[in-house]
């Protein structure tokens, strides 16, 4: 009887101590290695950086909120995928956005991603011969995506400048200048697009459509 009421003791004892997170802080659970994939703008040692506090963080209880705080602060990164691979690794694979022009505004210069996010400017190599914005972002997000909508050939295009006029003017391959209307520009647009499957541009330097339902060639 006297030995039952030990045995008791002692289980009601483990059982009030009892946690069950003791089990997984083993160090056999800690992350050791994070794996960046998909990252073709950004170095992998820059990303891995930033997430050093995460080594040695046991793999059960890491809320991927903290990876994601981190990530979301990152210039370059779209979107990411966390998965952890138990039981000592990280892998997060790197959605980047895309630059497709550099904004160059009063003496403020930045990327401008496919989707028109801007990107803090850094010289990056692959990247040096984009095509170079002048004006603000909102109204270039109009032009660029009314320029996707009519399959313009965008590779075309070196330079934009916008006036306070309310009006583009495109510069194109050889400095030749595209200037577009306050209005109805893309009617514009679609017009240059059918002239030059007809007509050799290198005659020209000017196309100027300002003149509603007039072309001037220079």
């Amino acid at each position: 009887m006297k030995k039952r009421l030990i045995i008791a003791l002692l289980l009601l004892v483990l059982l009030s101590t009892y946690k069950p997170q003791k089990l997984f802080l083993s160090t056999q659970l800690n992350i050791d290695e994070i794996q960046i994939e998909n990252n073709f703008i950004l170095k992998e040692a820059d990303i891995k950086k930033e997430l050093n506090f995460l080594y040695q963080t046991n793999l059960i209880f890491l809320k991927n909120s903290e990876i994601k705080n981190i990530l979301k602060q990152i210039d370059f990164i779209e979107s990411f995928e966390i998965k952890k691979i138990y039981t000592k690794k990280l892998k997060i694979k790197i959605y980047e956005k895309k630059p497709i022009a550099i904004l160059q505004y009063k003496k403020n210069k930045f990327y401008i991603s496919e989707n028109i996010n801007l990107i803090n400017f850094i010289v990056l190599e692959n990247y040096r011969n984009l095509p170079i914005v002048f004006g603000k972002k909102e109204d270039f997000k109009d032009l660029f995506l009314n320029l996707k909508k009519i399959n313009f050939p965008l590779d075309l295009i070196k330079k934009y400048y916008f006036y306070e006029t309310n009006r583009w003017d495109l510069e194109i391959y050889q400095k030749k200048i595209i200037k577009l209307p306050t209005k109805n520009y893309i009617e514009s647009l679609e017009k240059f697009i059918n002239f030059k499957k007809e007509n050799n541009l290198d005659k020209y330097k000017v196309f100027d459509y300002r003149i509603n339902n007039q072309l001037i060639l220079k």
